[in-house]
């Protein structure tokens, strides 16, 4: 097997879409505790755009990718758990954009037979990132009010889904008329056409005045200030993302005047620190496909040679649901 070689799809200088270039290396080998395997289907997320563009570091080369779905093909020494030809699923490991991929083995779930390679490839990182926003970061109840950003996005119509599952009031924000049907479908109560209205003002008049609970925004540079005051005294600003760019730094001092608000800015590295919450985050999504609690919208299949595209669309933000690179 160390002489077979495999398709990757790969970065050497960082940059536009034009910087991915498919590539021919060979097929890595599983060390301990990893696993190899073939991979089905890849999620494309805005964290590949992210490693492209320089945004976020890395050693070039780089294989980009996080999270596919595939078929176990060989485990290194002392895995346990896992072997070949089990149907396993992953995020949080760089290198997806490929026909094989080595993981650690702690990282890999298994999917259940009612879901498919391309649903599960499309939940790892964006459902899981959407209960860990739901159930951990901000454990939402009945008793609460969320403001979703990109509620039409693959991971807006999870989170959507995952906050009205929790009993929460969700006032969506998308960004043309024709996403609004999605974000309704996915639950939200109320949806606001951002480009069209000042989101602020139709979150506090929609919360009699007094602001939402929390804001979950993936947005970043373009919604981040009129989030903070879409928000009641003590609310909490939950910046995940940085689809129109990084946020500029703040002064503290400025979450005081607006109200003592909270600030936080996650990663699902760091609500996935072991298998335990691996699984259990994993377990859940991929229980609630299987038993038909949650949608999964695919909004495009590309080939794996044809990512550059799936890049540029994706960064369009016309998009809707999740964008998959296919191996079949």
């Amino acid at each position: 097997m160390s002489n077979r070689t495999m398709k990757a799809m790969r970065v050497a200088e960082c940059g536009g879409p034009e910087k991915l270039l498919l590539d021919q290396i060979a097929i890595p080998q599983p060390a301990a505790g990893q696993v190899l395997v073939k991979i089905a289907a890849i999620g494309v997320n805005f964290i590949d755009i992210y490693f492209r563009s320089g945004l976020y570091k890395a050693d070039l080369p780089i294989t980009l990718g996080m999270e596919a779905s595939g078929v176990v093909e060989a485990i290194g020494e002392g895995v346990t758990g896992l072997v070949p030809g089990d149907r396993v699923a992953y995020s949080m490991q760089r290198g997806s954009y490929a026909e094989y991929a080595v993981v650690p083995a702690w990282q890999l779930v298994k999917v259940p037979l009612a879901v498919n390679f391309q649903q599960a490839a499309a939940v790892m990182l964006q459902g899981m990132t959407a209960h860990y926003l739901t159930h951990s970061t901000f454990p939402l109840t009945s008793e609460h009010t969320a403001l979703v950003h990109a509620a039409a996005g693959g991971t807006g119509q999870l989170v959507v889904q995952m906050a009205k599952m929790r009993g929460a009031t969700v006032i969506a924000t998308v960004g043309s008329a024709e996403k609004v049907a999605l974000a309704k479908a996915a639950g939200a109560d109320h949806v606001i056409l951002y480009n069209e209205q000042d989101f602020a003002v139709e979150s506090k008049a929609l919360t009699g005045g007094k602001g939402v609970h929390v804001v979950f925004d993936s947005v970043g540079a373009s919604t981040f200030m009129k989030g903070l005051d879409s928000l009641r005294p003590r609310g909490m600003m939950v910046t995940f993302g940085n689809a129109s760019g990084p946020v500029p730094a703040i002064e503290p001092l400025l979450l005081n005047t607006k109200g003592a608000l909270f600030l936080t800015r996650p990663t699902l590295f760091h609500y996935c620190q072991d298998q335990q919450e691996v699984n259990w985050r994993a377990g859940d999504v991929l229980g609630w496909i299987a038993d038909g609690k949650l949608k999964v919208h695919i909004g495009g299949t590309y080939k794996l040679a044809d990512a550059a595209q799936a890049h540029i669309d994706l960064a369009s933000r016309k998009t809707t649901g999740k964008l998959l690179l296919t191996l079949d």
